[in-house]
């Protein structure tokens, strides 16, 4: 974890200047207010209410531009009284914190799912241009626990990837962390080809995470362990594994998975559509963002808003135990009781940085699943099953504190 001795220097003057910033460029996409911010390879918006992130349009300078995020489909309804504020612009990717549905107070504090980071409204701060590099500023002061918390947003000209820096100050006490990044998922079975670096291992929701009751259905055994995402095992006996590697997959479903990464120095995450032909990649530092949440929902949740038609791909980078929320992470687990840590520790005299990096990139017709990612200064190579590789430009360097 980053941690920057004079970063409140840094937040203190972000806020100050706050009055005198370039003016906020905003539209309204999906029935949600949002800010935007471009270079010529993306475009991309975030809502006021939650931080979210979506839509992002990559390679927008060629012919086939690519919008890969998940937009609830009842944005445009007018729905109010939701079940939770971070339903209210359901949408991309967003911060959480902190992360999970919070159900159980923790210390007398009692925050929404995912935060209020997640279902509130962020407060503009400044856009940068400086040397073919464009930053989107906001800023977030949570009440539940108090502190402050800093979004940066970051495009580089010449690539297709946001760099994400969030600075969180002030706020004292454990607490699950961790991005919500969701695609959007397609409908013909197996063409999105999933992936991550290696893992040490992996555990299926140690609880029902769908209930029959609540007109939800789960394919997924509750609390299985497995070492390999192409064998998941299943709730119902005798039919096999399922392969998450292979998505969409069982329609009418909502399931939840955890894999705990390797402590590479650089861990990834990668979606391929081989339909499409484009990949779709994560990179964070394990040693703060210490799991990988697999949100794989297929149209398996009927109770309002849902109504049987969500169907995306959360491929969710935290440091959390599972979607279980503060409480539940902060304590003893099944994960913190095999070494995995499912909180970090935050300190009100020293600002922590969560930094992560989302791109994609045009692939060959052939390219499948990714097996491996080979660092260079300043790129990535991705390499798939069959032996195809893609060079992408990409400052992974910045996810170790590096400057863009």
């Amino acid at each position: 974890m980053s941690l920057r001795p004079f970063a409140w220097l840094f937040l203190s003057s972000l806020i100050s200047i706050a009055a005198a910033a370039e003016p906020a460029k905003m539209e309204t996409i999906d029935a949600q207010p949002s800010w935007i911010l471009e270079s010529p390879q993306v475009r991309l918006a975030v809502t006021k209410v939650g931080g979210q992130m979506a839509p992002v349009t990559f390679l927008r300078d060629s012919g086939k531009p690519v919008q890969p995020y998940h937009v609830s489909p009842w944005q445009n309804e007018g729905l109010k009284d939701l079940p939770a504020p971070v339903l209210t612009a359901l949408r991309g990717d967003w911060f959480c914190l902190p992360f999970g549905g919070n159900g159980d107070a923790f210390r007398h504090e009692k925050h929404p799912p995912h935060g209020e980071v997640a279902g509130a409204e962020w407060t503009y701060v400044d856009t940068k241009h400086d040397g073919g590099r464009h930053t989107l500023v906001l800023a977030f002061e949570p009440q539940a626990r108090k502190g402050k918390i800093v979004k940066e947003l970051s495009l580089v000209e010449g690539h297709n990837a946001v760099y994400s820096r969030h600075i969180v100050t002030g706020f004292s006490g454990p607490a699950p962390c961790g991005h919500h990044a969701t695609l959007a998922m397609p409908d013909e079975p197996g063409v999105f080809r999933v992936s991550t670096s290696p893992i040490e291992f992996g555990m299926t929701n140690p609880s029902r995470f769908s209930d029959p009751a609540k007109r939800e259905y789960q394919a997924l055994a509750i609390a299985a362990p497995f070492t390999d995402l192409a064998h998941v095992p299943l709730l119902e006996k005798g039919t096999g594994d399922a392969d998450l590697t292979r998505l969409p997959a069982r329609q009418g479903y909502a399931d939840l998975v955890q894999v705990v990464n390797k402590q590479d120095a650089t861990a990834w995450t990668c979606a391929t559509r081989t339909d499409e032909g484009w990949l779709w990649y994560a990179l964070k530092d394990p040693k703060v963002l210490r799991s990988t949440l697999f949100w794989i929902e297929n149209r398996g949740r009927h109770g309002s808003p849902w109504n049987g038609r969500n169907n995306c791909l959360g491929l969710e980078d935290v440091t959390s135990f599972f979607a279980d929320g503060l409480a539940a992470s902060a304590g003893a687990n099944l994960l913190t009781r095999r070494g995995v840590p499912t909180a970090i520790e935050f300190t009100a005299d020293k600002p922590t940085e969560i930094r992560y990096i989302q791109g994609v990139t045009r692939v060959p017709e052939g390219f499948g699943k990714v097996v491996a990612a080979e660092y260079a200064p300043g790129s990535v190579t991705f390499v798939a099953e069959g032996g195809e590789r893609v060079t992408v430009p990409v400052r992974h360097e910045f996810l170790s504190g590096a400057a863009l």
